[in-house]
């Protein structure tokens, strides 16, 4: 591989999944919230005027309105949030490591490592071990919980999960790596709109933000692999915008976290996007010679507001139809942090994402992006196996909604001849991973290569 640039690394993503709590918020949550519980003022009127225009039609909640912990006469301790993430929050990312793991055709004792990322709990230890626990992992794993990265948080794990996978490489050695997201911020509108109230600041993190859980599974192809590739990772890039640490932020406090988005995020993060994406691409010279600009490809961005959207559509010369799972990601449950990445990484490959490419040609290659605090950008290069077969969960969790088309995982159809046998001699908890699935051909005809 010479400097800077990769080669055939064989890493994979083998099994995706979403998982989405089964409440929604419209905007008339927080308008009745700031009816109910402040006086009115100037500020909070700008932000009630503002979150009926975010393009975001529900905003996907742990909790329902009326739950009691948004509703008392002050907004939830810290403590009070940790103890419904470390419940709920837990068992939604289980939910969706389960199909992650059902997508990928292993069970929890094939896991090697575990990446894992948030920006909504702190606790030690972290939420991660309470997965593992509830997945019925027990075997040694090596563990990495990455905070302090915010909405960057899906790529940064899966970039850290690369890493972990290329080093077992280098000794020879199979990597299986777990990675999940999840966030919980719904909570915390409550302290959002006291800080509004309090200091007449437009705050319009309220306005965006919402709860999920992703996950997927990284293989580094050595070793008996059943699925397919759902997508191939070919490369990746980090990048820091210089003086930019004030403008983006999660800041800890009594109440949960703050969030501070000044008016230049839009205008660095858009700026930013072309110079990450060619440097990207100098670490790519092995593309097809009709993949160089950046319409060339299919885009999974994630969706932090309408106008980073919007202008990087405008910076990139892209249509909305290159962005069509961000979009749809963005207006069917909102902003959910480090979870949406993966999420919209998982829609994109669903059927009627297909019929919506630009003119209806789908991409064989798949530009992944996402910024953070700091202000940190990360990109991705991926490809997609369009041959690829839907294989629904039928089970997910104790808290999963009967699943949509959306949140359904995808995989290559099973060799049942290999899975009866593995299950005749797996435990009750192996067997649970290898259920019956429904196969749902996914190939496009107007791929474009």
């Amino acid at each position: 591989m010479a400097a800077n640039t990769f080669d055939e690394i064989n890493l994979s993503i083998i099994g995706l999944g979403s998982e989405y709590p089964p409440f929604n918020h419209e905007y008339s949550v927080l308008e009745r919230m700031c009816d109910q519980h402040y006086p009115k003022c100037p500020a909070l009127d700008k932000v009630k005027m503002i979150n009926r225009y975010t393009g975001i039609d529900n905003r996907s909640a742990i909790v329902p309105a009326d739950h009691p912990l948004v509703n008392m006469d002050r907004p939830a301790y810290i403590s009070e949030l940790s103890d419904i993430f470390l419940k709920d929050g837990v068992a939604l990312a289980v939910a969706a490591a389960r199909k992650a793991l059902h997508e990928a055709q292993i069970s929890p004792f094939e896991i090697t490592h575990m990446v894992s990322t948030t920006c909504t709990n702190s606790a030690n230890p972290g939420y991660d071990h309470y997965v593992m626990k509830q997945l019925g992992i027990t075997q040694p794993v090596e563990r990495v919980l990455l905070q302090g990265i915010g909405c960057s948080g899906g790529l940064a794990a899966i970039r850290t999960a690369a890493n972990l996978a290329l080093g077992h490489t280098f000794r020879g050695r199979p990597a299986r790596i777990l990675v999940t997201a999840v966030e919980i911020c719904s909570l915390m509108i409550r302290s959002e709109l006291n800080s509004i109230a309090e200091t007449g600041e437009t705050r319009i993190g309220v306005t965006l933000f919402s709860d999920c859980a992703s996950s997927l599974v990284l293989s580094n192809g050595l070793g008996h692999q059943r699925a397919e590739p759902v997508y191939e990772l070919l490369g990746w890039d980090h990048r820091i915008i210089n003086n930019s640490d004030a403008d983006l932020r999660f800041d800890a406090h009594p109440n949960g976290w703050k969030v501070v988005l000044s008016p230049r995020v839009p205008k660095l993060a858009c700026e930013i996007v072309k110079p990450s994406f060619d440097i990207l691409m100098s670490s790519l010279p092995n593309l097809p010679p009709n993949y160089k600009e950046a319409c060339d490809f299919d885009w999974a961005l994630h969706p932090g507001g309408s106008t980073i959207l919007t202008g990087v559509e405008k910076e990139l010369n892209l249509t909305p139809e290159h962005m069509r799972a961000s979009y749809d990601i963005y207006m069917n449950h909102g902003n959910s942090s480090s979870a949406t990445i993966i999420s919209v990484l998982s829609r994109l490959r669903d059927q009627d994402m297909n019929e919506c490419a630009p003119n209806g040609k789908v991409k064989d290659f798949v530009v992944g992006c996402a910024f953070g605090p700091g202000i940190s950008v990360e990109t991705c290069m991926l490809k997609r196996n369009l041959n690829h077969v839907q294989r629904v969960l039928r089970r997910a969790g104790d808290l999963t909604p009967p699943e949509t088309e959306s949140e359904g995982s995808r995989s290559e159809a099973d060799d049942n001849e290999s899975d009866n046998r593995s299950d005749e001699k797996a435990s009750p908890t192996q067997a649970e991973f290898r259920e019956p699935d429904i196969p749902v051909d996914t190939q496009s005809p107007n791929a474009q290569g």
